[in-house]
């Protein structure tokens, strides 16, 4: 099998190479047939490395970016004068197929910006999308768009489903996976103008689809891709995190209240474990920024060692499966089909 290289934006996010190279090194140690490209300022990552114990080997290298684009820095700005950046050059080396892929914990309006006016987005596809898994009671699913596009008309939204579906079947192996668009009921006459539109075009283009989904479906697990604007699919994320958050607390509090609730709590210990890796933010750190020309994975801003780690996870995984270009193949063949049922 080839060696994977993947570009890591090592100075991006809150943390930077504190975290980026230490997750570099669990990634080498981990993946036996990935190489990693180090994106930043090349002193500062010699130390972190030394730092770390991570030696440099024919699986690591560094190339050299003299900026670094902030966190709250507008994407407008990043594009136009930070051609040198960490996050810039990681996709330049996409776009010059140096690299297959781009793993960045940076500023996500830059992100999407910057992939967009490099690597252009796939024919067929007019806005790419932001998409990744989330916890529910028959394993995950994968939601889009989750901020990318906050308004997006009734073809947008078939985009995505087309998207989302091709994703799942590679990330998650699914021959044929079960899709379903968010509504505010599953009757059909409820939702706006375009949730209707969508729907009817969605049902018309050849994906296993299942038809309105509500919120409460997106932890039910009842379809594997659920389709949305980045209005509700953002507040649909965070909500969702909150939640976690907020399960977490009440259980470390009530157990603490008294003696018996602390041996109960001992009991219940492996359960509680159990939970606490479910709900864990960390498992399923990695947006995949579909649409476009190459493969862009977005890690949390506030990600650690282990949550990055499973961004490249994720970067590796679309590689292996050609993400992108399965996508293309999906949409020429559903194109072609339109035109020959027109003839």
């Amino acid at each position: 099998m080839s060696r994977k290289i993947i570009a890591l934006d090592a100075m991006g996010g809150d943390h930077g190479p504190s975290v980026t190279v230490p997750a570099a090194r669990k990634a080498l140690k981990e993946i036996s047939d990935i190489s990693l490209v180090l994106v930043g300022d090349e002193q500062q990552l010699k130390a972190e490395i030394e730092r770390t114990g991570l030696q440099q080997e024919n699986r690591l290298s560094i190339h050299h970016a003299s900026e670094v684009v902030g966190m709250d820095e507008s994407p407008v700005h990043a594009l136009k004068k930070k051609k040198d950046s960490s996050m810039r050059v990681a996709i330049d080396l996409v776009k010059s197929q140096q690299v297959q892929a781009c793993v960045s914990a940076g500023n996500t309006g830059a992100l999407m910006a910057t992939g967009k006016f490099v690597l252009k987005t796939i024919p067929g596809i007019s806005r790419p999308a932001i998409c990744t898994m989330l916890p529910s009671m028959t394993g995950q699913t994968h939601m889009l768009d989750l901020g990318a596009n906050l308004e997006c008309t009734a073809e947008n939204l078939r985009e995505f489903a087309i998207m989302g579906s091709v994703l799942a079947q590679s990330v998650e192996g699914v021959e044929s996976p079960l899709v379903g668009l968010l509504n505010i009921g599953s009757e059909a006459m409820k939702g706006s103008e375009t949730i209707k539109q969508a729907n009817q075009l969605i049902s018309d283009c050849g994906l296993n689809y299942y038809g309105f989904v509500e919120g409460d479906d997106i932890y039910k697990g009842t379809v594997n891709v659920i389709v949305t604007d980045g209005f509700a699919g953002n507040v649909s994320l965070k909500t969702g995190e909150g939640l976690a958050a907020l399960v977490n607390y009440v259980l470390k509090r009530e157990f603490k209240k008294s003696l018996i609730t602390r041996l109960a709590a001992l009991i219940a210990l492996p359960v509680l474990k159990a939970v606490r890796k479910i709900l864990d933010p960390r498992r399923y750190n990695g947006a995949s920024l579909l649409g476009l020309n190459g493969i862009v994975v977005k890690s949390h801003g506030g990600a650690d060692t282990s949550s990055f780690f499973n961004a490249i996870k994720i970067a590796n995984i679309e590689i292996e499966n050609n993400v992108p270009q399965r996508i293309s193949r999906v949409l020429e063949n559903y194109f072609a089909s339109k035109e020959e049922s027109v003839r």
